[in-house]
């Protein structure tokens, strides 16, 4: 791996990671295209892209990194635990899905599922939650089962908590910032796995390539989220599902 295959990779992580997109989708794809193989040092540099992205979440919201905020943590960490524990006991299945074809068709998909929402689900009258702290224990847990469906390559985790929050009437920005903070346990749970289940292979990592990954990814990841809630200010998710269904028509295409 190249500097210049970190940076791409790093703005790829960063970019991806809290849009309803598939993070993980796109860095098969590019990986592929890259000619990246999945050798152990390479899954070692995806490790430390995902840890700054999630070091990008506290810095943006570092008021909710408190006691004070006890209750709203306790619902996110309910809604992890779908997760968590389907992904611990099938960890060997899920990794035997991983293809350009799945991910091709969950991109497809999924970008139906959010048209389909923004088109029929939210034009239901009743009152939606605007603020992330007023989300329910049961809300949170919903949210939680609907983040189990990213476990497929291609849906997205953040695309799956976004649709699961809006089907129980989370706002667009509402959605989108428990997505962000729950990322936070899920991708610290697959950072702390993949460091102990590969720490031995950082020895042999290019100390250059994992840093300028780092910082790329952190820099992409923090200016993203940000952006990302200013546009939900005005849009909708539909343009979102539009790219996930060309994106996934084109994988068919092109590696069919």
């Amino acid at each position: 791996m190249t500097i210049y295959d970190s940076i791409i990779l790093g703005i790829i992580e960063g970019f991806t990671e809290f849009l309803p997109i598939s993070s993980t989708g796109h860095l098969i794809v590019a990986s592929e295209f890259l000619g990246i193989d999945e050798s152990s040092v390479n899954k070692a540099f995806q490790v430390i892209i995902q840890f700054s992205a999630i070091l990008a979440v506290f810095f943006n919201y570092k008021d909710k990194f408190s006691l004070s905020k006890i209750s709203l943590w306790t619902k996110v960490f309910l809604a992890f635990i779908p997760i968590g524990a389907v992904g611990f006991i099938f960890s060997h299945q899920i990794k035997e899905l991983f293809s350009i074809n799945i991910v091709a068709i969950m991109f497809i998909i999924g970008g139906i599922i959010f048209i389909l929402v923004e088109r029929f689900a939210l034009h239901v009258e009743r009152e939606t939650i605007d603020d992330v702290e007023k989300v329910s224990l049961k809300q949170a847990m919903v949210i939680g089962f609907a983040q189990i469906f990213a476990l497929i390559p291609g849906t997205s985790r953040a695309g799956s908590t976004i649709i699961g929050a809006l089907m129980v009437g989370l706002s667009r920005k509402a959605s989108a910032e428990f997505s962000f903070l729950l990322a936070f346990p899920v991708m610290s749970a697959v950072t702390a796995y993949d460091l102990l289940k590969h720490y031995h292979e950082f020895t042999g990592a290019n100390l250059i390539n994992l840093s300028v990954g780092f910082i790329v990814s952190f820099l992409v990841a923090f200016l993203t989220i940000k952006l990302f809630l200013k546009f939900l200010d005005k849009f909708t998710f539909v343009p979102f599902g539009i790219y996930r269904i060309i994106f996934g028509v084109s994988l068919l295409f092109i590696f069919n």
